[in-house]
């Protein structure tokens, strides 16, 4: 129970939900087009997830605190047959990620902007193909790895929402969190590390567009490993 609790409490995973004063435009995206975009929980989710979708979607992926949006969009543009379902809880993000999908026009995008896992509990078993969990908050001391996304229960939440043979996508700068996940997927059994060579973990992902997070990265000398494992 101790560790349910824990599991579900939101300020876990995330710390601040807001940064410096919205403009009154980012205001207004927050205001008026998050609540059209916005999953309600409070729903039930169709049985199929692409009724989520206005626009004609095959499949859907889901990112886990997206973060600027940069790698949402650019996915959302380059794969307008998938439906896209965003999580971000931090308010300047979400502003920024939603100025782009108006000026795109992206249809294709559904947005959360709380607590990851109370959206994976919602979602209905085997729903999802891909999941993306890109340059999380590393918590690097360790009195606060709990607080580190990865864990047995969040990896027995996305092995129940992952359809089979579905990608979970694990990108990071900070060699003790990769190594973290290595070992915690390792144990949970359900994932397989697809990869073959050491050029498999350090080659970004096809078409990747980059992160700010890996740019600050790299400014500050540090490599990124971009994992892959395989729902079995």
């Amino acid at each position: 129970m101790t560790e349910e609790r824990r599991s579900r409490a939101t300020e876990a995973f995330f710390g601040r939900r807001k940064g410096k004063p919205l403009r009154n435009q980012q205001i207004d995206t927050i205001e008026n087009l998050l609540p059209l975009l916005k999953i309600d929980l409070e729903s039930a989710p169709p049985k199929n997830l692409v009724a989520l979708f206005p626009a004609d979607v095959k499949s859907v992926r889901l990112e886990i605190g997206f973060g600027g949006g940069e790698h949402l969009a650019h996915r959302a543009v380059e794969n307008p047959e998938t439906g896209f379902i965003g999580v971000e809880p931090f308010v300047n993000s979400m502003a920024k990620l939603l100025a782009t999908v108006r000026e795109g026009e992206l249809m294709n995008i559904r947005l959360y902007d709380d607590d990851a896992t109370q959206l994976l509990d919602w979602l209905p078993d085997a729903s999802i193909d891909h999941i993306d969990l890109l340059y999380p908050d590393p918590w690097p001391k360790k009195k606060h790895w709990k607080r580190r996304f990865v864990s047995d229960v969040n990896l027995a939440r996305f092995h129940r929402v992952l359809k089979p043979g579905g990608k979970f996508c694990f990108a990071s700068d900070i060699d003790t969190y990769i190594n973290w996940t290595l070992q915690h997927c390792a144990r949970h059994g359900g994932f397989e590390w697809t990869a073959q060579s050491a050029e498999d973990w350090h080659t970004p992902y096809a078409n990747w567009p980059g992160t700010r997070y890996e740019n600050k990265a790299k400014r500050e000398g540090r490599s990124s490993a971009y994992l892959t494992f395989i729902r079995t």
